[in-house]
């Protein structure tokens, strides 16, 4: 099933958690010892989840450095996370979070890889990037997780499934934060090559 399919048919908790997470891994690892901002919201059926949104942001503003684009386009889209937690709402801000981590991944991606977001979601990676494929594949995973967790709720499936998508996440934070660093040295190397 593709990603649109899968965005089509999860319910608010499955579309929550994947907004989430494409927010997530977008975000800084966090330092050793520092608490995830978005943690607490990962496995939310709902209770709370306004009060979540309030302490998600408020965590934001402290543990991202003023200066990172893509950490402040994830703190904007994270204060429009809707307030009611239904499937309307969230399947809207869910398929902005999966474009918008596309979008970010694309800006990072190989040379070569320049098809849009939308594109990249309708042609299931064709002519997208190893970036950007690598975080569709992700994002599809992670639906389809969840999608399976909803079949089964209270089983130790459900418990595995919620790892895993924590797994996919970190993993993906950490392969685009080390193309951003080397992208970074890359720059500062040119910066002080001789003119």
């Amino acid at each position: 099933m593709s990603l649109t399919e899968l965005l089509a048919r999860a319910d608010a908790r499955g579309l929550a958690t994947s907004g989430l997470a494409c927010l997530d891994r977008c975000l800084p690892s966090p330092e050793a010892g520092e608490p995830e901002p978005l943690r607490p919201l990962r496995a939310t059926d709902g209770a709370d989840w306004a009060a979540g949104l309030d302490g998600a942001q408020a965590a934001l503003e402290v543990a991202v450095a003023d200066g990172d684009e893509a950490a402040a386009r994830v703190r904007a889209l994270l204060a429009e996370a809707p307030r009611e937690f239904a499937e309307g709402p969230l399947r809207a801000w869910a398929d902005a979070c999966s474009l918008l981590a596309l979008d970010i991944h694309r800006a990072y991606d190989a040379p070569g890889g320049a098809a849009t977001p939308d594109r990249c979601r309708a042609e299931e990676g064709a002519g997208c990037g190893p970036l950007v494929t690598g975080e569709l594949r992700r994002q599809t995973e992670i639906l389809e997780i969840l999608a399976g967790a909803a079949e089964t709720p209270g089983a130790p499936a459900a418990g595995t499934g919620m790892r895993r998508v924590v797994d996919l996440t970190t993993e993906g934070r950490r392969v685009l934060r080390a193309v951003m660093s080397r992208r970074a040295r890359g720059r500062r190397s040119g910066d002080l090559s001789p003119r």
